[in-house]
C-alpha cells in the first residue's frame, strides 16, 4: 500500500489505512471552527464598534443578541434542507451566507447594516454549520460515535480562543500599526470601494477585522467542501464500525427519494413524546447557561464591590485600579468556565456514546443547578474569589456537555433516520432558550436592581429541565424502529435492518 493515498474510499497515511469517518471529522471541525469562531469573538469588538461608530452599546449587543434568535429559528429550515438536497449542498449555501454576512458587516455605516449583516444574514449562516453539518457526522459512524462527535463539540469550544487574539490582533494592526497607512495607498481610490465609507484608521481596522477573516474562511469552507462527502455510501464504504458482512446500505441521500424519507420520517416522530420534550430540554438547558454567559462577570464585579458602591471610592486611580482588579476577576472566571467547558463538550459525547445519553445528560444538567447554589450564597452572603472560582469550574462541567448529548441521543433514539429537520427544531429551542434567559435576566436585573433574582431563575430553568429529561424514555432502544415500512418503494433502501442503538449493550435503564 502506498504511504499516501488520498482516495476517499482508500484513505491512507503512512501506509495505514484510516476510515474516511475521521476525515469527515477533521473536515467538520475546522468548518465549526472558522464558521463559529469570528462570529463568537465579536464581543470583543463591542467596545470598538460603540466608540468608533458612535453608537449605543446596547444597539451594538442586540445585533450579538440577535443570533441566538436567527441561528435557532433558522435551525428546523436548515435541517429541511440537508434532509432533502444533502449537507454538501445546505453547506455551501452556508458557506455563501457566511462570507457575504462577513463582508457586509465589514462595510457597515448605520446601526441597522449591523443588525441585518451581522445579526440575521451570518446568523442564518451559523444555524446550517450547527444542524446539517453535525448531523451528517452521525451518519458517518455505527461506533465510536462519542469520539467523532467530541471532537467535533470541541472545536467550537476552542473557537473563541483562537478568533478573539485574530481579530483584536488586525483591529489593532490598522490602527495603530503599519496598516494605518492602508487608506494612503493609492489602491483605495478604486471605484468598486468608493461606495464603502472606509473612515478613520480605526474603523478601517474594524472593517478588515471581519474582511480578512470572512473572505479566509470563506475560502476555507468552500474548499473543505469540496472533500466533503454526505454518507459512507456515496464513496462506498459503509459506517465506521459496522459489520463487513452487512450489506452496505444505499438510502438516497439527495434527490426526491430523500425527500420522501424525510417527509415520512418527520410526520411520524413528531407523534413521539420524546421529539417534543427534546426542544423543551434543550430550551430549558440554554436558558439557564445563557444567563451565566451573559451576567457572570458583571455579578462577580458588582458583588466585589465595596460597601456603597464603586463609587464610593473617592479617588480616581483607586478606584480605577480596584475596578480593573474586579473585572479581571470576574473575566478569569469566565474564561475558567469556557475552558473547562471545552473539556466536557469533547468528553461528554463518548460518555453518551458508552452509557447511554439519557443519565449523562441529567448529570450535565445537574451541574447546571447545584453550582448556583455556590454563585447565590457568594452573592448575596460571602463574596469571596475562592467561591466564584470554585462556581466556575463546576458549572463549566455542565455547561460544556449539556448540549453535546443531544447528537448521540438522537441517533440512539432514531437510528440512520433523517434527523436533520428534528434536530433543527431542537436547536431552535436552544436558541429560544439562550434569547429569552438572557432577556428575562435583564429584565429581573432592571426590576430589582441586584443580580440574585437573575442567578436564581438560572437555577430554576436548569431545574426544570432536569426534570424533563426524567421523562425521557430509554436509550437501550429505538423509538421508530420500523418507521421506514411507510416508505415507498423507491425510496426505501437496499438493505434496510434496524441499526443498533449507539449506547452501550446495557442501555441506560430508562
Amino acid at each position: 500500500m502506498a504511504a499516501i493515498n488520498l482516495r476517499p474510499s482508500e484513505f491512507a497515511l503512512a501506509g495505514k489505512p484510516i476510515h474516511y469517518a475521521w476525515v469527515i471529522v477533521v473536515i467538520t471541525s475546522v468548518m465549526r471552527l472558522v464558521s463559529s469562531s469570528f462570529r463568537m469573538g465579536f464581543p470583543a469588538l463591542i467596545p470598538l464598534i460603540a466608540v468608533e461608530f458612535g453608537w449605543q452599546v446596547w444597539l451594538v449587543t442586540l445585533a450579538f443578541s440577535l443570533q441566538w434568535v436567527v441561528s435557532g429559528a433558522f435551525g428546523p429550515a436548515a435541517g429541511w434542507l440537508g434532509d432533502r438536497y444533502g449537507a454538501r449542498v445546505t453547506m455551501t449555501i452556508g458557506a455563501a451566507l457566511y462570507l457575504v454576512g462577513m463582508i457586509l458587516t465589514g462595510s457597515m455605516s448605520q446601526p441597522w447594516h449591523l443588525i441585518l449583516f451581522f445579526g440575521i444574514i451570518l446568523s442564518a449562516s451559523m444555524g446550517i454549520f450547527q444542524v446539517p453539518l453535525t448531523v451528517s457526522v452521525t451518519s458517518w459512524f455505527r461506533r465510536h460515535l462519542g469520539v467523532g462527535m467530541g471532537l467535533l463539540q470541541g472545536s467550537q469550544g476552542l473557537g473563541p480562543v483562537i478568533a478573539i487574539p485574530i481579530m483584536l490582533g488586525i483591529a489593532a494592526w490598522f490602527t495603530v500599526g503599519a496598516g494605518s497607512q492602508f487608506l494612503n495607498w493609492g489602491a483605495l481610490s478604486s471605484p468598486l470601494l468608493s461606495w464603502i465609507p472606509l473612515g478613520t484608521p480605526e474603523i478601517l481596522g474594524i472593517r478588515m477585522a471581519f474582511w480578512i477573516p470572512g473572505i479566509g474562511g470563506g475560502i476555507i469552507l468552500l474548499l473543505l467542501i469540496r472533500i466533503f462527502y454526505n454518507t459512507p455510501e456515496d464513496i462506498g464504504l459503509r459506517q465506521l464500525g459496522a459489520d463487513a458482512n452487512t450489506p452496505t446500505r444505499q438510502a438516497p441521500a439527495t434527490g426526491a427519494s430523500a425527500k420522501a424519507r424525510a417527509s415520512v420520517f418527520l410526520r411520524q416522530v413528531r407523534k413521539t413524546p420524546a421529539f417534543w420534550n427534546l426542544i423543551g430540554i434543550h430550551y430549558w438547558g440554554c436558558a439557564g447557561h445563557s444567563i451565566v454567559i451573559v451576567f457572570l462577570p458583571a455579578m462577580i464585579i458588582s458583588s466585589l464591590a465595596p460597601e456603597g458602591g464603586w463609587e464610593s471610592i473617592t479617588d480616581d486611580s483607586a478606584r480605577s485600579a480596584a475596578l480593573l482588579r474586579a473585572s479581571a476577576i470576574g473575566g478569569g472566571a469566565a474564561a475558567v468556565m469556557s475552558l473547562v467547558s471545552t473539556f466536557t463538550r469533547f468528553g461528554v459525547p463518548i460518555a453518551a456514546d458508552l452509557l447511554g445519553s439519557k443519565w449523562v445528560m441529567a448529570v450535565c444538567f445537574f451541574l447546571q443547578v447545584a453550582p448556583v447554589l455556590i454563585l447565590l450564597f457568594g452573592i448575596l452572603f460571602h463574596p469571596v474569589v475562592w467561591m466564584f472560582y470554585l462556581f466556575a469550574v463546576l458549572f463549566g462541567i455542565g455547561f460544556g456537555g449539556e448540549m453535546s448529548a443531544f447528537p448521540i441521543i438522537n441517533r440512539q433514539y432514531y437510528g440512520n433516520a433523517p434527523i436533520g429537520t428534528s434536530y433543527g427544531f431542537q436547536m431552535m429551542g436552544a436558541g429560544a432558550g439562550m434569547a429569552s434567559g438572557a432577556l428575562v435576566g435583564s429584565l429581573l436585573l432592571a426590576v430589582t436592581g441586584g443580580y440574585a433574582a437573575t442567578a436564581a431563575l438560572s437555577f430554576v430553568m436548569s431545574l426544570i429541565g432536569v426534570i424533563c429529561i426524567l421523562f425521557l424514555p430509554t436509550t437501550h432502544s429505538h423509538q421508530l424502529p420500523e418507521w421506514e415500512k411507510e416508505l415507498p418503494t423507491e425510496a426505501s433502501p437496499d438493505a434496510a435492518p434496524a441499526p443498533a442503538p449507539a449506547a452501550g449493550s446495557t442501555g441506560d435503564g430508562g
